[in-house]
């Protein structure tokens, strides 16, 4: 064999261990039915708190503890314990990415990631009026 057939060999096998090791830590949104069919395992649930349910969180005697229920798209609920600090933006949020663990019918938060909307309001008002003004400028048939 070829001094340059063993470096291509060696390459191909390199490239497959990279890429399996970035399938590894890939992972999808689930929903509450598919964390609940999976119990013990780390998932991504995302879901939107439920501002009918209660919220559970002191911060001057236990600011590592927040509790409350938090509804996926399908309008399925789990109640969902954090031992952290409550995120800043936690209640103008209108979507939270859940990590954590499904376990004796709570969901065992990890981390929080907020997703706000006035992040995205802005760019669509700006996109609304680009094209408002790129027909304004085209001329009409």
């Amino acid at each position: 064999m070829k001094k340059i057939h063993i470096i291509l060999l060696v390459g191909i096998a390199a490239t497959i261990a990279v890429l399996i090791s970035f399938l590894q830590n890939t992972s999808t949104y689930d929903t509450v039915d598919t964390a609940m069919s999976k119990p013990g395992k780390f998932v991504h649930l995302m879901a939107r708190w439920d501002k009918d349910s209660p919220l559970e969180y002191d911060a001057l005697n236990n600011p590592n503890y927040l509790s409350f229920t938090a509804v996926d798209t399908l309008g399925k609920s789990v109640k969902v314990i954090y031992h952290q600090p409550k995120p800043e933006n936690f209640e103008i949020s209108e979507r939270l990415v859940l990590k954590g663990k499904y376990q004796d019918g709570i969901f065992d938060c990890q981390s929080i990631q907020t997703k706000c909307p006035s992040k995205y309001k802005d760019d669509m008002e700006a996109a609304k009026k680009n094209v408002q003004m790129s027909q304004a400028i085209e001329p009409k048939p």
